[in-house]
């Protein structure tokens, strides 16, 4: 956080391993690009629509020092930062080691968080991309609700009812039965700002992409209109305070969800943030499904297979 070591040599270096990462993550795998396409998709004006990474090689391959200077200078200061430790440890026996490494630092100038807002999408999106892979591939993708929001950990349930685990509704009705797709998934982003709710799939050979969304979105009608069961809801939410509970083992776990929340505005209300999911009702899933998983909210990336189409 004070006085990082710049030259042109080390940032070649630091470019060429980056590159690399770059050429692993979204070039040398089937469908490492995938968020390459459906970002940009789903956001038009957002920052999110970039990878942190960059959305070409070229992005890293032309940085410059006098821009990465000016961008460690920006961020990587005390008045941008969070410290956040936890273990076998004292407040009283940690404090005088933070003064004496940090306390010398310039605070820095204090950044605002002050990103364009998405504006609400008004039609579907959809966008074909045809490759060199085995299988077609089907991501759908609806804008959801900011970190603070209450209805964040609606969402989240939602993606457990439809494809968390073999008993899932996604799993059972399209892959076990109907055997549309051979593997199904369900998730949110996450991040700060609105994120997105994804439904992805590898279509089982004989469908086409249309067939496997039409599959999806009869099951999505169906969460909107038949009511999850008791059971049913319960189940996710036992999944969720499971999952959070094991995160809170690890030592590095706590101090990372620390800083997050104190990131999000206050570091406390990691106490409460599974009240939050006990508080969600099934009347809750019907409403968010209703309200955000519609057509004019949605956008779609069919990622097909260059043999299967030919």
């Amino acid at each position: 956080m004070l006085n990082l070591a710049f030259s042109e040599k080390s940032l070649e270096v630091q470019k060429n391993v980056v590159s690399e990462e770059y050429r692993q993550r979204y070039l040398n795998q089937p469908y490492g690009d995938t968020m390459l396409f459906l970002r940009p998709l789903v956001y038009k004006h957002h920052p999110y629509r970039w990878p942190t990474i960059g959305s070409n090689i070229e992005h890293i391959e032309k940085a410059r020092l006098d821009d990465v200077k000016t961008f460690y200078n920006k961020f990587y200061n005390p008045n941008n930062a969070f410290l956040s430790l936890s273990g076998d440890i004292t407040a009283d026996e940690v404090k005088p080691a933070i003064e004496h490494w940090f306390g010398t630092i310039p605070a820095g100038e204090t950044n605002s968080r002050n990103l364009p807002s998405e504006p609400s999408q008004q039609e579907k999106r959809i966008h074909r991309e045809i490759r060199d892979v085995p299988h077609h591939m089907f991501y759908k993708a609806w804008h959801m609700t900011p970190r603070i929001h209450p209805d964040f950990y609606v969402y989240d349930l939602i993606t457990d009812i439809l494809a968390n685990g073999d008993s899932s509704r996604l799993h059972q009705k399209l892959v076990k039965e109907n055997h549309i797709f051979s593997s199904i998934d369900a998730y949110i982003t996450g991040e700060i700002e609105p994120g997105m709710l994804i439904v992805s799939g590898t279509i089982s050979n004989g469908y086409s992409a249309e067939e496997a969304e039409k599959a999806v979105d009869e099951e999505i009608e169906k969460l909107k209109h038949e009511p999850v069961t008791d059971a049913e809801l319960q189940k996710v939410k036992n999944k969720a305070e499971a999952t959070m509970e094991f995160g809170k083992l690890s030592g590095l776990n706590k101090a990372y969800l620390l800083a997050y929340f104190e990131l999000l505005g206050d570091a406390s209300s990691i106490n409460y943030e599974m009240e939050y999911y006990r508080r969600v009702s099934k009347d809750d899933v019907s409403r968010v499904a209703k309200q955000a998983l519609v057509e004019n909210n949605a956008s779609v990336l069919y990622y097909l297979s260059k043999q299967l189409e030919q």
